[in-house]
């Protein structure tokens, strides 16, 4: 019988005193109330990892020194992904400015960036034998660019070192860092990904630090300063959302001249994050993805376990045979 774990339940720091280290995780959230942390319903259950392809991955991503979101975050796919050589890499530390409501990353004052760091990122990627690599970040409020330039460097290491990989980024909102998303379109990502996360009404309890239209606005000129770029978002749901606040922002999105959704289910890590006000059924994902496809997306993706990344070098080759299709 194959093990299972409970999803985003089994990260021992979150039980640990301090979560794990000497300092807490989630200082900001120390205050907070406990949050019940609701039971996953059956459609919620994933194999635990331990695969001889996850270790060579973990092996090559702790031997070139390099974070991923996967871990940070505790993904609920990294066992999947990492046995088939995929990993989202999260660049220029593991500590966020932000306090995310949702977000099992570390808040708090980051570190310098490391100048080796891109390099290390396209020596790994080369390494694992990438056809597809996905690029993430903390936010970083406290560069002057938000790490745009930090981005640009790690794009361009990937090219030299892993000529045939395609890149996908996954940026911060860059919010009042003027000049940063033209940093990183003038890199030439083949996809650039944006996470708007949660319909607008949720943006004081869930992502207070985000503004919702600012994003929208980010998507909407990537696409302007590069025709040619796939653009991306995702949300999660079960925050509270309503149907019609969901099929309102994929009306946005699509104004936005987004071509990939993606929508996923929200775990809550700790009984100090936001609670999961309710676990939507895998029919009602699949109605989603009915009325996203009628839309206008290029591609969506919208399952319990969909996560941003999930899937991410299928999914370009799906978008390039069907933007070649319509072109056609």
């Amino acid at each position: 019988m194959p093990v299972v774990i409970d999803l985003l339940n089994s990260d021992p720091r979150k039980d640990a005193p301090n979560g794990g280290d000497e300092r807490p995780r989630h200082p900001e959230k120390a205050h907070r109330p406990d949050q019940p942390v609701a039971r996953k319903p059956d459609w919620i259950r994933v194999k635990a990892p331990g695969s001889a392809g996850w270790a060579e991955t973990r092996s090559i991503l702790k031997a070139n020194k390099l974070a991923t979101v996967c871990e940070e975050a505790n993904c609920p796919n990294q066992g999947e992904c990492w046995d088939r050589k995929h990993a989202t890499f999260m660049i220029m530390g593991e500590i966020c400015t932000r306090a995310c409501a949702f977000c099992n990353v570390a808040t708090g004052l980051p570190h310098a960036l490391d100048p080796a760091e891109p390099a290390h990122i396209g020596e790994a990627t080369a390494k694992l034998g990438l056809r597809h690599v996905v690029v993430t970040s903390v936010d970083r409020d406290d560069l002057a660019d938000g790490g745009a330039a930090h981005f640009a460097a790690t794009i361009a290491a990937i090219r030299r070192l892993s000529p045939d990989t395609t890149i996908e980024v996954l940026t911060p909102d860059f919010l009042r860092k003027p000049g940063a998303l033209e940093i990183v379109v003038a890199a030439k990502p083949d996809v650039f990904n944006h996470n708007l996360e949660t319909v607008p009404s949720n943006y004081l309890d869930v992502r207070p630090g985000a503004r919702y239209f600012h994003s929208l606005r980010l998507l909407q000129k990537a696409k302007e300063l590069d025709p040619e770029i796939f653009t991306k978002s995702g949300i999660m749901v079960g925050l509270g959302e309503t149907r019609n606040e969901v099929l309102q922002l994929m009306d946005d999105m699509r104004s936005a001249d987004v071509d990939f959704l993606t929508i996923g289910q929200y775990l809550q890590p700790t009984k100090k994050h936001f609670p999961v006000k309710e676990f939507v059924t895998p029919d009602a994902f699949k109605a989603y993805e009915t009325v996203a496809y009628s839309k206008g997306f290029l591609l969506v993706s919208a399952s319990p376990l969909t996560r941003s990344s999930h899937h991410a070098g299928e999914d370009f080759a799906r978008l390039r045979a069907k933007r070649r299709g319509e072109d056609a």
